[in-house]
């Protein structure tokens, strides 16, 4: 059988990466999700600056590209990453991506805290994400849910966040 040839098709590869963090709440702790401080209560406790959103995505581009996870590359027990801030290891995860011969064509995220309430924060999160990847705001979507009163997340005692990233690679990779 004759093959019959696709025109407009783009031969780039395509992978997807998924991400997961959960940090507890503590008093007199800062919130930072997607590198902004948010006045709140209660701030997420870590070994670095336990940014959740940051750490999802780091982990979704690490595991699009094959090249392990947040807690391989920058381990807790490590005295180097104590209080750091987590913009480090996502421009690490981009800087990767992007020698791999990858780049980010979109990104969906979901950030789950029962208080403060996120959406004023939304577009200050959602540029800042942006300008540490390096990529167009249009490629992202950030949304906030609450736990609804339900479970440790509903009644405040720790958050997460969840992030899919897709990554596509047109070039001959730069590491390799």
């Amino acid at each position: 059988m004759d093959s019959i040839p696709i025109t407009g098709f783009d031969h780039r590869e395509f992978r997807t990466g998924i991400g997961y963090d959960l940090h507890r709440l503590e008093e007199n702790r800062k919130l930072i999700i997607g590198g902004i401080e948010i006045p709140s209560k209660k701030g997420l406790v870590g070994h670095s600056d336990a940014d959740i959103l940051l750490h999802a995505l780091t982990d979704a581009l690490l595991g699009a590209i094959s090249r392990g996870d947040i807690g391989e590359i920058f381990p807790p027990t490590d005295p180097q990453w104590k209080d750091v801030s987590s913009s480090v290891f996502l421009r690490h995860a981009a800087e990767l991506l992007e020698g791999y011969g990858w780049k980010v064509a979109n990104i969906d995220a979901v950030v789950v805290l029962e208080q403060p309430r996120l959406l004023p924060y939304r577009d200050q999160i959602l540029n800042n994400v942006a300008s540490l990847l390096m990529i167009d705001s249009e490629l992202i979507s950030i949304k906030a849910k609450t736990g609804e009163g339900v479970g440790p997340i509903g009644t405040g005692q720790a958050a997460e966040a969840y992030a899919v990233v897709l990554v596509s690679r047109s070039q001959v990779p730069k590491l390799m």
